[in-house]
């Protein structure tokens, strides 16, 4: 058994096989750009789980039955404004959401920018995003999924960090750790909810953009992480979610997202609500907003 792989667990209840288990993304030891520091992982819990001053990038596995399994995974990262994670609310509860249509749900824990812990943090969140497609694909047998079937998603920031992987998977930003790395980090789609994607105009989310590149960011920095800028026709297929009402992240977001990948000839569908403000996760409070699972659920049939 290898070094930091925890084994499936066992249900007390059942004595079955549990499908959930935790893998750590590498020793502690050769976690890129990490500085031992007194800096410590908080959970706090209130009506969500927030964990925040992440240290060590994981990534938790939630798998359907063999006999529902489409072959499909789906490589999880929860919003937070690059400040906290919330975890179950955009994380582990898509994940289940997701096995009950036969699709993987790999939730990433990843680090959060930190000038105390980290170096170069505006690199870490993709280091960690790299990282993590690039395990999954490695355990593309053991997951019982399709090596080529892997999407990226994202809610908020995650959803930046979502499209951030999906336009930057060929940049090389860590030395390679073990043979998992000599994969592709591209996803095969992308869905983006209520996403950040530009920290170039008006209708930037300025609290995820401070987190990631500081308050008085260099130009160079704030073009490279406007993902709408960084678009080519190797972007992956996308499924953007947003409402009109977001008054946190402006639906702007997504609209520009969308026209840079329609210019660039990449499959893409867009649906905008006209109610649902921001951070609505599955939308199971509002009949119209719940829907929309459905429709990428389609739109994932689609992509065969």
């Amino acid at each position: 058994m290898k070094k930091n792989h925890i084994p499936y667990r066992i249900c007390n209840e059942c004595k079955r096989i549990f499908t959930r288990h935790h893998n750590t993304f590498m020793a502690k030891d050769k976690i890129p750009n990490h500085v031992v520091s007194n800096e410590k992982e908080e959970h706090v819990i209130e009506d969500i789980l927030r964990i925040s001053k992440v240290q060590e990038p994981t990534i938790e596995v939630y798998l359907p039955s063999k006999k529902n399994a489409t072959g499909q995974a789906m490589v999880i990262f929860p919003g937070g404004g690059y400040r906290i994670l919330a975890y179950d609310w955009e994380g582990i509860d898509i994940a289940k959401f997701l096995n009950s249509k036969g699709i993987a749900g790999i939730v990433v824990k990843y680090r959060l920018p930190s000038p105390v812990s980290q170096t170069n943090q505006e690199d870490v969140p993709l280091i960690d995003a790299q990282r993590a497609l690039r395990l999954v694909r490695s355990k593309a047998e053991e997951f019982n999924i399709d090596p080529n079937k892997i999407g990226a998603m994202g809610f908020s920031a995650g959803g930046h960090l979502a499209s951030t992987l999906g336009t930057h998977f060929n940049e090389k930003i860590y030395t390679p750790i073990d043979e998992a790395d000599k994969l592709s980090a591209r996803p095969d789609f992308l869905t983006l909810c209520y996403p950040v994607i530009t920290f170039n105009q008006s209708s930037t989310h300025k609290g995820s953009q401070n987190n990631l590149l500081g308050d008085n960011p260099k130009q160079g920095a704030v073009d490279r992480f406007s993902n709408e800028k960084q678009v080519s026709a190797n972007t992956p297929p996308t499924f953007l979610l947003h409402a009109t009402d977001d008054t946190s992240v402006p639906v702007e977001n997504s609209l520009v997202f969308y026209k840079a990948l329609v210019e660039n000839n990449v499959r893409a569908a867009l649906h905008v609500f006209p109610t649902g403000g921001h951070g609505f996760a599955l939308g199971l409070q509002d009949p119209y907003l719940r829907t929309w699972p459905e429709l990428l659920f389609g739109w994932m049939e689609s992509l065969k």
